[in-house]
């Protein structure tokens, strides 16, 4: 059992109509942010992650699909880590690194919401 962090953003899918709009430049820049972002994600997460053989910390992943950012950990073990259990207690990190950079993606997205909406004459 692996653990994935997702989050809905309000806006996205007016930001996808207005991108579609645009030209494949400009989506290849939104992209492009996002990895950079989810990568940034992925390397709090790790610095974060605890470490006793270090299979954890090389699980944590971080991909783009369309205008979707997965950061996440395949490690089977990573859901418990996280969450904890009721023996364990919860050793948060993929949920501290997305906090951490949250602020910085909230702005970025609703300043290329904004411009798309205004280039595309939303």
């Amino acid at each position: 059992m692996s653990v994935e962090l997702s989050w809905d953003v309000v806006g996205v899918e007016e930001l996808r109509v207005a991108l579609s709009r645009l030209d494949s430049g400009l989506q290849e820049q939104v992209r492009a942010f996002l990895l950079g972002w989810a990568e940034r994600v992925r390397d709090s997460a790790m610095q974060k992650s605890p470490v006793r053989t270090g299979y954890l910390r090389s699980s944590i992943y971080a991909r783009v699909d369309d205008s979707v950012a997965r950061v996440g950990a395949e490690a089977p073990y990573a859901v418990y880590v996280e969450f904890g259990t009721r023996r364990m207690q919860a050793r948060l990190f993929l949920s501290l690194a997305l906090q951490e950079h949250l602020p910085e993606l909230e702005f970025n997205l609703l300043g290329a919401i904004d411009q798309a909406k205004a280039e595309a004459g939303l």
